[in-house]
């Protein structure tokens, strides 16, 4: 049976409503995909916690009103949505300055005014999820990549 916000593993309980919702989505969407209970909690937790790390404030938000059947799985956009934690961020040009996005993000996550507020940004969301970070020029061709999967 899926977990809710009345219905969850101890260990979750003392978690911000924030993460410990997108904990329970997140192991919902582990518990689907075949993870055993022992190995989806923690790593549930652990990803909650760096989602909320990364995660604007309209995200945050938009998690603490979700309901119990937004945190249950749906199919393959849930799992795309767990799969997007470990996606590499880029920084675009957008009409309205500079996008943040995923590798295969269908909308930013965030839009900043200049290009090296959103460097800035997207660089702290890749070191956090230990990812990679591409920067493109206004003309849409790559300009920088850079790689903080290994710790230093």
């Amino acid at each position: 049976m899926p977990w809710n916000t009345t219905d969850y593993p101890d260990s979750f309980k003392n978690l911000e409503t924030a993460i410990k919702k997108k904990a329970i989505e997140i192991a919902n969407s582990l518990i689907r995909d075949g993870y055993n209970e022992s190995r989806a909690i923690p790593i549930a937790i652990e990803q909650s916690k760096k989602w909320y790390r990364n995660a604007a404030t309209k995200e945050r938000n938009q998690m603490i009103q979700s309901s119990d059947s937004d945190l249950q799985p749906e199919g393959k956009a849930d799992k795309d949505k767990s799969r997007r934690i470990q996606e590499g961020q880029h920084v675009l040009p957008h009409d309205d300055g500079w996008a943040i996005t995923t590798d295969h993000g269908k909308k930013p996550s965030e839009i900043l005014p200049t290009k090296a507020e959103a460097v800035k940004r997207a660089k702290e969301i890749a070191q956090n999820k230990k990812t990679h970070l591409v920067i493109y020029k206004q003309d849409g061709t790559i300009d920088e990549k850079h790689s903080y999967d290994i710790e230093e």
